[in-house]
């Protein structure tokens, strides 16, 4: 019952600053760079320019391996070389069985048969490296073919083929898996067919898992934890106690002394099709005195998409700030807006990475991550969160209303972001609410929704159709794991560039002060013309510019 991984990303980058506009130019797989107009001048020398291309000469002075330079600008290129990967065949099993009860997809005969041979192969010590399976793995596995097996309906129980596979491979598994994984795969010595007495039997090693086993037990019969047993990952969906109990290690005392904050939640894995907007969005925002708090990391599983801190990074920022340096950001006349990286605020969850890899599927931490509250404020707070799948908008304004923000927001966005799109809607609607779909609460007064009631508090939900708002229908920009083709659509945008990635931000930022209740957007218009005029003004671009050269002086 280990921990498997407790990685340190090793990614580095050399930043050289030069003075031109931003390159509308393609990105060869080798070099990538961004120019800024010199009238916006940050850094030692002259202005802003992150190349990806290293010459082997420097590659060996500063001891970096290719794998840790290699090009950048692909949002997949961020993973640790130091994190130990998975086995890619129990990894595509995993995307088929480790997931819900509607979703779950039972391998063939033929499937199961080359996973549990794999399984048996690695665990007499036959496979070496990334094809040695891990325990995070095993785990993960082998507790989803457990729920299946005890809580799921018949029609993605296991299949004949895993049957069969499970009654010729488990009578020498039994003989050379550790005793947890033989307990995680037959808690109660019933489901394999053997007997076995070590499932039943085992506590743990410890104490502190001796409490873990129990919880275990409950969740691998189909069952859900207390606030008080919350601890470790599942794959039934979590209950509104288990996912609070979960945001109790999120929460810090600081305050920042702004008259409004908006914490923002986007999904930790990253965009891996469309442009990611709230970075932009944050900056836009800032200048009429909306700050904003953003928080994520730089690489996560499983989505492996583009995140804020890969575009911060590229662009030359700190990302290694504290909260508190958070805070002072926000405090700033100049910046107004953050990023919090969770590496720096909660190492332990930082920690997880890896074994999330492993596990495959979105644990329930991924929910509760994103309402997190690094920095509190002297004024209003609100939070806005995405979602993608049906049923956790609730929970997650659950989540928002104990934290005691004054307004809440989830938005079905694109990829299950925050970003709102001014794309049609598409003729064949997907199950579940449709994209640019938002549910939230406002409060009427300036106490926090800790001390409202159900009067006091206005709750909403609706469509956000951006043709009604003057819009013209676009496609979304392409990004496509691109780090250095989102910050291109994002900086050309604030530089006043018309177009759907200018438009996306305008709507984004007027939209959520509106639906969010903030001074000055009572009127959709005007809101959206505020945001513009930010814009416009090249005062947003200024607040993004301003960051990346203030965020040096708090390291």
């Amino acid at each position: 019952m280990k921990a498997l991984l407790n990685p340190e990303f090793s990614f580095s980058s050399i930043s050289q600053f030069h003075t031109n506009k931003l390159r509308n130019s393609t990105h060869s797989p080798n070099q990538t760079s961004l120019r800024f107009p010199s009238k916006y001048r940050i850094g030692r020398g002259a202005c802003l320019v992150v190349k990806a291309a290293l010459d082997s000469a420097i590659m060996d002075q500063l001891g970096l391996s290719e794998s840790d330079i290699r090009n950048p600008s692909v949002s997949t290129s961020y993973r640790s070389s130091k994190l130990p990967k998975p086995n890619q065949t129990l990894l595509d099993a995993q995307a088929r069985v480790c997931t819900g009860p509607t979703q779950t997809r039972p391998l063939s005969e033929e499937q199961a048969f080359k996973v549990f041979d794999t399984i048996l192969r690695s665990a007499k010590g036959e496979l070496k490296d990334e094809y040695k399976i891990s325990r995070a793995q095993l785990g993960a596995f082998f507790a989803a073919m457990t729920i299946r097996a005890n809580a799921f309906p018949e029609a993605t129980q296991w299949s004949e083929g895993e049957k069969l596979a499970i009654n010729t491979f488990w009578p020498l598994l039994v003989r050379v898996l550790p005793p947890d994984i033989i307990f995680i795969a037959d808690p109660e010595g019933s489901i394999m067919g053997l007997g076995n007495s070590i499932g039943p039997q085992y506590v743990g090693n410890c104490a502190t898992e001796m409490r873990l086993v129990g919880a275990l037990r409950e969740v691998l019969a189909g069952g859900h934890l207390g606030y008080e047993e919350v601890q470790g990952q599942r794959m039934n969906r979590e209950t509104d106690r288990e996912l609070k109990a979960y945001c109790l290690a999120f929460d810090d005392e600081l305050v920042a002394d702004v008259r409004s904050l908006t914490h923002y939640g986007e999904p930790y894995d990253g965009n891996t099709r469309y442009f990611r907007s709230t970075l932009f969005v944050a900056a836009v925002r800032s200048c009429y005195g909306e700050s904003c708090l953003l928080h994520g990391v730089e690489w996560m599983p499983p989505k492996e998409g583009i995140t804020e801190e890969q575009m911060l990074k590229f662009m030359g920022a700190n990302t290694s700030l504290s909260p508190l340096h958070a805070k002072d950001l926000l405090e700033d006349e100049e910046v107004g807006f953050a990023y919090v990286s969770q590496r720096e605020a909660c190492t332990s969850l930082y920690s997880l990475i890896g074994v999330r890899e492993h596990i495959k599927k979105r644990p329930p931490v991924a929910t509760a991550e994103k309402v997190q509250r690094f920095v509190k404020a002297r004024g209003k707070e609100a939070m806005v969160a995405g979602f993608y799948h049906e049923g956790y908008e609730e929970p997650l304004l659950m989540l928002m209303k104990r934290r005691g923000v004054h307004s809440g927001l989830v938005v079905k966005g694109e990829e299950g972001a925050l970003s709102m799109t001014t794309r049609l809607r598409s003729a064949s609607i997907s199950k579940g609410f449709p994209v640019n779909y938002c549910s939230g609460f406002r409060s009427l007064s300036m106490a926090s929704a800790f001390e409202v009631d159900g009067v006091s508090r206005q709750n909403f939900n609706l469509e956000v159709n951006a043709m009604d708002y003057g819009f013209e229908p676009t496609n979304t920009p392409r990004t496509d794991r691109s780090v250095s083709k989102n910050i291109e659509l994002g900086l050309a945008a604030l530089r006043g560039e018309k177009g759907p990635a200018y438009d996306r931000i305008i709507l984004n930022a007027g939209i959520v002060d509106h639906l969010l209740g903030c001074d000055g957007a009572e009127d959709i218009s005007a809101a959206l013309d505020r945001a513009r005029e930010a814009i416009d003004s090249g005062k947003a671009l200024k607040r993004l510019l301003n960051y990346i050269k203030i965020s040096h002086k708090l390291s």
